[in-house]
């Protein structure tokens, strides 16, 4: 499961946010997670409060927006979302496409108590 050390490395990054702003702790965390990140959202909510504890956001809450696949074709120039098997233009049909999104993992926010 390396979702937990994902965990570790994101409160890494809360806590220096934390820490710049003298906060007294983290209420909540926002994610964007795409479905070719590589993470499983699932085993990363179930990681994260082993992760948190002892930390500035061990009460925190993980909040986490599903990002979607988009694709840009090369061929027609259309902007469409895909499937995670097929990156296909959705006009076109053409496989010469570019990922537009869908492999993030980004810290989106993080709501701090001052």
């Amino acid at each position: 499961m390396h979702e937990l050390s994902v965990c570790q490395a994101l409160l890494a990054q809360v806590a220096a946010v934390a820490r710049a702003h003298d906060a007294q702790g983290v209420r909540a965390v926002r994610l964007r997670v795409g479905p070719l990140s590589g993470v499983e959202v699932s085993l990363l909510k179930q990681a994260y409060p082993v992760a948190s504890a002892g930390t500035l956001a061990e009460s925190s809450e993980l909040l986490i927006e599903l990002a979607p696949i988009r694709v840009k074709c090369e061929t027609c120039g259309a902007e469409s979302e895909a499937q995670p098997n097929r990156l296909l233009c959705a006009r076109c049909g053409d496989d010469h496409t570019r990922l537009m999104s869908g492999d993030e993992l980004m810290l989106m926010s993080v709501e701090l108590v001052i």
